[in-house]
């Protein structure tokens, strides 16, 4: 039953490894075999992801250098972030999701929702991320692909004028932003996907519920299976 519960919780999205370590901070002595064979008997199937989606970006710039350099573990929070925008379809047309991501705890630190793809959409979600966690770090690094959006005065004058760096992922190259890239591929895998939306404001309301989840209470195996708001918390501690 509670595996069962986990699971449901998790919108059937843990695996064998993940629903066992989840089933052990509960304190139920299973191992990830035992897990497994469990969740056959269930019938217990974890959700796995589809074909990747590409849309336009527009004319790339390689000017900005990349500095990040697939460094994707720093040891402190509020000293490397990376952006991008994915997109997610309704009945009305297209929505456009940009989210920031600290790469420290993997958390999601900032995110907005338009109808256009623009300098605009990825400033909103940039200023969202400064006003929720007001950082202090001199040099905090922003990574991007070389999408319009991030090469756009807009959104560099926004850079600029919170002394933040601007770090670019070479042409052509996804593994150069491989973590941001990870969680649009986990938000449409183990919720988007199963989903319909009637409009824009649909869209908002089901990426604001995955976010609270994912920040929350998705286990991270990337960090010691911890969620980011935990990693957060303990991260903070050693500072």
């Amino acid at each position: 039953e509670k595996m069962q519960a986990i699971f449901e919780d998790s919108f059937h999205s843990y695996g064998k490894r993940r629903l066992a370590f989840a089933l052990q901070t509960s304190s139920f002595s299973v191992g990830v075999f035992k897990t497994a064979r469990l969740m056959k008997t269930l019938g217990l199937v974890a959700k796995r992801p589809k074909k990747p989606h590409y849309y336009t970006m527009g004319k790339e710039q390689p000017a900005t250098p990349n500095l990040l350099k697939r460094a994707f573990n720093p040891p402190e929070i509020n000293t490397r972030w990376v952006g991008d925008i994915t997109f997610i379809r309704s009945h009305q047309g297209w929505s456009y999701l940009a989210t920031v991501m600290d790469l420290a705890n993997r958390e999601i630190v900032g995110y907005s929702l338009s109808r256009t793809p623009d300098a605009q959409l990825a400033k909103q979600a940039l200023t969202n991320a400064i006003a929720q966690h007001q950082p202090t770090t001199k040099g905090l690094m922003f990574h991007s692909d070389q999408g319009v959006q991030y090469s756009a005065k807009l959104f560099q004058e926004t850079l600029q004028n919170h002394n933040m760096v601007q770090s670019m992922s070479r042409r052509g190259n996804c593994w150069d932003n491989a973590v941001q890239e990870r969680f649009f591929r986990n938000l449409k895998t183990e919720y988007l996907n199963d989903l319909t939306f009637i409009n824009h404001q649909s869209v908002v309301a089901a990426v604001e519920r995955y976010i609270g989840f994912y920040n929350y209470k998705r286990l991270h195996s990337a960090i010691d299976y911890l969620t980011p708001a935990k990693k957060r918390k303990e991260l903070q501690k050693v500072a």
